[in-house]
């Protein structure tokens, strides 16, 4: 590994999701025994003004972050991992996952945190920080 100064303003590499998928949300709202229909009956979403489409899961917004520092540092990365959800992520949309370091945690443990966030159309509809274990 590189010097962690390195990493201080360093941009994590994005992960893209095309198209929010509808299904997986159903199949999200059935593990999670989710009964809430914005997740799943696009005709009931029709008279919430949604136009026939269904909100995915914060779950599996939070996911997307998720994935992209896996993808990154490894499957045991995260220590810590805070999120706002600000806005609903609708099937078809297109979301990316992003996030740059902020701050050196712990030079010798090889500790940083991050500010993440996800995006849809240059507008951020999920934001957060993740403490995140640098691997070797």
């Amino acid at each position: 590994m590189s010097d962690i100064i390195d990493y201080l303003d360093y941009e994590i590499p994005s992960l893209i999701v095309e198209r929010v998928d509808p299904n997986k949300m159903k199949t999200m709202a059935a593990i999670l025994r989710d009964p809430y229909p914005v997740h799943w009956d696009k005709d009931a979403n029709a008279t919430l003004g949604l136009e026939g489409r269904v909100i995915n899961q914060g779950p599996l917004n939070l996911s997307y972050i998720a994935n992209m520092l896996i993808a990154w540092q490894g499957p045991s990365c995260i220590k810590r991992l805070q999120a706002r959800f600000l806005k609903p992520v609708l099937d078809g949309d297109t979301v990316i996952a992003a996030g740059k370091i902020i701050e050196i945690i712990d030079h010798e443990k090889a500790r940083v945190r991050a500010r993440v966030w996800l995006s849809r159309d240059n507008e951020i509809v999920l934001e957060g920080e993740a403490e995140i274990q640098l691997s070797a």
